[in-house]
């Protein structure tokens, strides 16, 4: 083991020579890195984390392999980004000291966007560094000789581990981590994160591989940089009584105009990518002269339109530009000062992530001033500040064992030189996903991969990988190995179409589902342009510059963000304050008029008591409550409400929900006994019952879409000529009911459920949402209108029902009736 290294000298003096120090937690990473130890380095965004690993991992390096004055080292170091476009804000960071201290050393980048020409120079030879993404990394693994050109591989830092750990990109960011310290148990792993609740855990996570194989316990360091953060709210002028989702967009408008005159460079950020579009022509409609100096970036735009965005705002040339998480992590831009979030963040770590972008780098301030849509976000607003302060931070958990995600490995590993089964079973399992995986489940992998399973042994496709006499597995047809490698990686999205001019000229991505909705002539907003539909033609839908002044926005799939266990605790603490008169905080006093109402109509949720509140209409008996727990919960909370309460007395529910709670309607009176004595929130029998209020088998092919994808049992396409939705859909429904059919014990349908219980359920949480329900009193409020806190909720049902006029001519009669009977 070397010694400790208190300095780093050559280090010391690139830094000097620049008139920069180093603070103490960079010289805590470097000891560690110095003596051979992994870690997890958790510091403020913009506090110099990157070279707090960089030059550790750079001195160690050029004290065992003494610089040559000619000859480049071979690979030596990877540095893996979740996101494509952190690649060259990374490689230029990291090329800075590495010019000066080690100058014929190499640097370069593979991610999906590196041109064809500079991949062949690095299938020739790799750099000395390479910053890479986990699908590039894998995709490097398939390569035959892969031990020999990853073997020196010394160092490795996940950069934004936040980002992956919570994902299957994270699990397959860790089976390469593990394959790489099989070839070299030296290896030095480090992961960098500015947003995590569990530091252990998540170090843990990406150090497992390393602690398995007998290596030094890993280090944690928190870089505790004094950075002022300075969290506001941009208050409406009128919040009103009543207010639902997006009843105060549009109102925002000129005072978010008004804040970006008045400031520096300014970031627009907002939770979905036809938020952004409509973001981007309100700002447009107001300022038209602001043409050329706002500008939009999502993740469907044209590559090379984002470049010029990130480009622009690195020169300090554009005034705002209008985005969404595509700018959300580490990329540098120095000339941003403040970030302006429309709607509530959802979550805590993601409004400090966002809040970084601006004033990023040490003794800077970063400010991020969020826009309420409606009044529970002023409200949501102040509860995220205050539990930002208490350090009540999300978070994030690997996904357990998902066997798609070892599927594809193994094919991948059989690719990259072969596996012995023994072998391999013994490295999977030093990953943190897959610690508790059983032989049984591994052996079934390998024979899935093998013959397909029961039901595909007929189907030479699915006979992946074939054993030799030495027992070691290879992919022995091409066809195979080139379809794998085009399908690597575990981002499944639905079929996007190419957006093309009609006259030549790519814009961007879209997804086909959008595409297939309109006719020839219809008009669209899409990448800040107002464009008619042409036609479609070869998977792209072809379009020119729209000549009418109305289009509609593109939407996208994926479920909206929902609300953070800590910041629903957060805000039903906050809305307290406001049920016992403390109106001190400024958000609190813009919604004084809404919590004063709710008080008057019903009464104030509060985190020890759970509200229900019960009302008659036209369309029938309401029931709602207020959980707090977030969209994707409350979801699995109403449907297994309903069907227990049409257990016992049947009767037929619609419903609605959004982050705060859910509504139940029917027609016939609900039986409200089983919910003022709070039998219907019991957990016995929960998962049976939970399956039961569901279309369970209709969740689950949908699940399965993702799992085939990734598993390899169904084929996107090849460049060009990828399969549209409808043929990958129609191929995973096949697989699905054969597999039912024919083959019961195939693990990938029980990871589908499992999938679905867990992901889009959230059944854990579910839980323990019950289990907090039955500890709280119940209050009970019967209503003569509806409260603020049930009209949300009345709208999200609408939305469904009506016509933006037709719901806006509602919507206004309730008002107006409310109104009439308080004065």
């Amino acid at each position: 083991m070397p010694p400790a290294i208190p300095s780093l000298s050559p280090v010391d003096a690139w830094l000097a020579a620049r008139g920069w120090d180093a603070f103490a937690f960079q010289r805590q990473v470097w000891q560690a890195i110095g003596e051979g130890r992994s870690g997890l380095l958790h510091a403020t965004t913009g506090s110099g984390k990157t070279y707090a690993v960089w030059l550790g991992m750079l001195a160690e390096l050029v004290r065992r392999h003494p610089p040559s004055a000619r000859a480049a080292e071979p690979l030596r170091m990877v540095w893996l980004t979740p996101m494509r476009a952190l690649a060259s804000d990374t490689t230029r960071a990291l090329a800075a000291p590495l010019r000066d201290l080690a100058p014929a050393w190499t640097i370069g980048q593979r991610t999906g966007d590196t041109p064809s020409a500079e991949r062949a120079r690095q299938d020739r030879r790799f750099p000395t560094v390479l910053v890479t993404t986990p699908e590039s990394l894998s995709l490097m693994l398939t390569r035959e000789h892969a031990r020999e050109e990853l073997g020196g591989v010394e160092f490795v830092v996940v950069d934004e581990w936040h980002e992956l750990l919570g994902s299957k990109r994270g699990v397959q960011a860790q089976l390469a981590l593990a394959r790489l310290w099989r070839f070299n148990p030296r290896l030095v792993a480090w992961g960098l994160s500015a947003t995590l609740g569990n530091l252990e855990g998540a170090m843990a996570t990406l150090c497992h591989p390393g602690v398995a194989a007998g290596a030094t316990a890993p280090v944690l360091v928190q870089g505790r940089i004094e950075k002022n953060l300075v969290i506001d709210t941009l208050i409406p002028p009128d919040p009103g009584k009543y207010s639902w989702a997006g009843h105060l967009g549009a109102r925002m408008q000129q005072p978010v105009v008004d804040e970006i005159a008045r400031s520096g460079t300014t970031l627009v950020f907002t939770n979905v990518r036809s938020q952004a579009e409509i973001w981007y022509q309100l700002l447009l409609e107001a300022r038209p002269d602001w043409a050329g100096e706002i500008a939009l970036h999502h993740g469907s735009i044209d590559k090379a339109t984002r470049d010029w965005v990130e480009q622009g705002l690195k020169d300090g040339r554009l005034r705002a530009v209008v985005a969404t998480s595509s700018l959300d992590l580490g990329v540098d831009f120095l000339p941003v000062e403040r970030v302006l979030q429309v709607g509530s963040p959802k979550g805590v770590a993601r409004m400090m992530q966002r809040a970084g972008r601006s004033g990023h780098a040490p003794g800077r301030a970063s400010r991020l001033t969020l826009v309420p849509t409606n009044t529970m976000e002023i409200i949501e607003a102040a509860a995220a500040r205050e539990a930002m302060l208490a350090g009540r931070v999300e978070e994030r958990r690997s996904p357990e064992k998902p066997l798609d995600v070892l599927v594809q490995h193994l094919v991948t590993v059989a690719l990259g030189g072969g596996f012995r089964a023994d072998d391999l079973f013994g490295e999977v399992r030093s990953a943190w996903a897959y610690r508790e995986l059983t032989r049984d489940e591994f052996d079934w992998a390998v024979a899935f991969c093998e013959r397909g399973g029961r039901s595909l042994t007929a189907y030479p496709d699915y006979h992946r990988i074939v054993a030799d006499e030495a027992g070691v597995y290879r992919v022995p047809d091409r066809q195979v190995a080139k379809r794998h490698r085009l399908g690597i990686g575990t981002i499944v999205s639905d079929a996007a179409m190419q957006v093309k001019w009609l006259s030549g000229g790519h814009i961007g991505t879209i997804e086909e589902g959008f595409i297939a909705r309109l006719r020839p002539g219809d008009c669209f907003y899409f990448a800040g342009r107002l464009l008619e539909f042409v036609r479609v033609r070869e998977m792209a839908a072809y379009v020119r510059k729209a000549t009418r002044n109305k289009g509609t926005v593109p939407t996208w799939q994926g479920s909206k963000m929902a609300l953070s266990v800590e910041l629903g605790d957060a805000v039903q603490a906050m809305m307290q304050r406001g049920a016992r008169g403390d109106f001190g905080e400024p958000e609190l006093r813009a919604a004084r008029p809404m919590l004063e109402t709710q008080a008057r109509l019903s009464r104030i949720p509060t985190p020890e008591a759970l509200l229900l509140e019960t009302f008659r209409s036209r369309e029938g008996h309401h029931l709602y409550l207020y959980p707090f727990a977030g969209r994707h919960v409350h979801l699995g909370l109403a449907s297994l409400l309903a069907w227990r309460l049409a257990r016992d007395r049947p009767n037929t529910f619609s419903m609605s929900v959004n982050d705060y709670g859910f509504e139940l309607v029917s027609a016939d009176p609900i039986d409200l006994e089983p919910v003022t004595s709070r039998a219907v929130f019991s957990t016995d029998d929960l998962l049976h019952d939970v399956l039961a209020s569901l279309n369970s088998t209709e969740l689950a092919q949908r699940r399965f879409r993702e799992i085939a994808r990734v598993a390899g049992l169904i084929f996107s396409g090849y460049p060009g000529q990828p399969r549209s939705a409808r043929q990958l859909q129609a191929s995973s429904g096949l697989f699905f009911e054969v597999f039912r059919k024919y083959d019961e014990g195939n693990l990938l349908l029980g990871q589908a459920q499992q999938e679905v219980l867990s992901q889009e359920l959230e059944l854990t949480r579910l839980r323990a949402t019950l289990e907090r329900l039955l500890g709280k009193n119940l209050e009970h409020a019967p209503l003569r209108h509806p409260s603020p806190m049930s009209l949300p909720l009345m709208v999200e049902r609408f939305r469904e029902q009506l016509s933006t006029e037709q719901l806006s001519s509602r919507l206004d009669r309730i008002l107006r009736d409310m109104e009439r009977d308080d004065s």
